[in-house]
């Protein structure tokens, strides 16, 4: 089993051959910085490669999932001096992060408690099970901040709940929507007593741990590779369109306003 590196956010322990991966902040909202982006990023390669692993569980604090991106990284202060190039690459750490976890492929879940907004969501629908704690709300602000929503995630969400409720939830933009909703809607696939979220998200990779694991990556990535065939053809430009919003002035307005907020 992996043994943990260095990192600041992101610890893996193991259970049998279920490897159970945390992310934790410590500051109770655990918003993805470049760092714990990279973490988990790092984390999912690692997985990947460790042919003992066969299912992962992904799971944050009993306090939150995620509450997406952080705008107050410093890590993206002064980013307007630094090269297109480099601009590029920073805009790009959300997609990455989101496509390692999803060509992961060993079965994968995530405990959901407190929220999971934005950047938080689009994680949450990388992956293959999703378990809700009961208070647990879902929303998407990146349109109410003048972005398009990102990080590959518009062919996943589509595909999950459809086009009519991806639009909804995307373009109704600062809507909170319940853990029942999002399981309703499919989403979410289980919905538990807040605090469970993570012991249920563990007891479903347990579960697919338990068949065999090439018939079980087989399958997934028969069914993945049907649902997403034309997600690179449309999503391709996925990034870019990250970095062009970003220079945009409704972006720039509507985060300053947001930030006077916190």
């Amino acid at each position: 089993m992996i043994s943990n590196p260095d990192w600041s956010y992101v610890s893996i322990t193991s259970d049998n051959n279920v490897a159970i991966v945390k992310y934790d902040r410590g500051d109770g909202i655990n918003a993805l910085s470049l760092k714990g982006m990279s973490e988990l990023t790092d984390a999912a390669v690692l997985i990947k490669s460790d042919l003992s692993i066969r299912a992962v569980a992904l799971i944050g604090t009993n306090k939150a999932f995620s509450a997406g991106r952080d705008l107050k990284d410093p890590e993206l202060d002064g980013r307007q001096k630094t090269s297109l190039l480099h601009r590029r690459h920073i805009a790009g750490a959300g997609a990455r992060l989101c496509k390692a976890w999803s060509e992961l492929e060993q079965f994968t879940a995530c405990g959901i408690e407190g929220f999971a907004i934005g950047g938080g969501l689009a994680l949450a629908v990388s992956v293959d099970y999703r378990v809700a704690g009961y208070s647990v709300h879902f929303r998407a602000p990146e349109a109410a901040l003048g972005l398009s929503m990102s990080w590959g995630s518009i062919p996943r969400l589509v595909n999950l709940i459809g086009p009519a409720r991806t639009k909804q939830i995307l373009i109704h933009a600062n809507q909170r929507f319940s853990a029942e909703e999002a399981k309703s809607w499919g989403l979410v696939q289980e919905v538990v007593d807040d605090g469970n979220a993570a012991n249920a998200a563990i007891s479903a990779a347990k579960k697919a741990s338990e068949i065999p694991s090439v018939p079980a990556r087989m399958i997934k990535l028969a069914v993945d590779s049907y649902a997403s065939a034309l997600a690179d053809a449309i999503m391709h430009m996925d990034t870019d369109q990250v970095l062009l919003a970003e220079n945009d002035q409704e972006h720039l307005e509507a985060v300053d306003t947001f930030l006077a907020k916190e």
